[in-house]
């Protein structure tokens, strides 16, 4: 299965998500259709077939779960749930009536990535693959198990510094602007401050260094952005 012809639908009522969501999915070459509702997306599902579905839990009338539930009577096409809810019980529910996965919202565009691949794999029953794998520089960074590390160990980062690293690495040699920064690392929380990514950056070179590795590696490119030294 190619990206180019792997179809995702979407089923969100926020605006800011489906528009975050199927942006970034339209980014790795994904055909993604937009619906608002639990009824929307049954008459898609029946109209077309699907890859994956990615679905939010709070929607209005029929919800999530139960979207899933009738899907689930035609198709065994992968479900990864989006909430704002993160008890143990709700993701319980999610993965007990047939979902596969569950992102808790806010997310970051390359975790949600790196969910989708691992979906997509599982769903056509191919193995293991490095192709969330990146390594420059001495730095390897596997986005699906969220993971750095080189021959010195590993790289302790938050999700967010794990999310600007990501965005750099796979971008290294070129610049990346702040705006660009913020939509991968805070993704539909989508912040008017650039000024937060400098903050990020500082910690990110941080702890970089502190693993004994080339804090330079993140370089500043005045008046544009970032770069990752290819």
């Amino acid at each position: 299965m190619t990206e180019s012809s792997t179809r995702i639908l979407v089923c969100d009522d926020e605006a800011t998500i489906t528009d975050f969501v199927g942006f970034a999915l339209q980014k790795e070459g994904y055909t993604a259709d937009i619906v608002k509702s639990g009824e929307e997306a049954i008459e898609a599902a029946n109209n077309n077939d699907y890859d994956l579905f990615i679905l939010d839990i709070m929607l209005p009338g029929m919800d999530g779960y139960e979207l899933c539930r009738r899907l689930r009577t035609s198709t065994d096409a992968p479900v990864l749930f989006l909430s704002a809810r993160d008890t143990e019980l709700d993701k319980v529910v999610g993965l007990e009536i047939g979902g596969d996965d569950y992102l808790v919202k806010p997310f970051g565009v390359r975790e949600l990535i790196a969910r989708v691949r691992a979906l997509l794999r599982r769903g056509s029953g191919t193995g293991g693959s490095d192709h969330n794998v990146v390594t420059v520089n001495g730095i390897t960074l596997d986005e699906e198990a969220h993971t750095a590390s080189g021959d010195k160990g590993p790289i302790d980062l938050t999700p967010r510094e794990f999310e600007l690293l990501a965005s750099l690495m796979k971008n290294a040699g070129k610049v990346v602007c702040r705006e660009d920064l913020l939509r991968d690392a805070w993704g539909w929380e989508y912040l008017t401050e650039t000024k937060t990514v400098d903050t990020h950056i500082k910690r990110l070179r941080d702890k970089i260094s502190g693993a004994g590795y080339d804090s330079g590696l993140v370089e500043t490119v005045r008046g544009y952005g970032y770069r990752f030294k290819a």
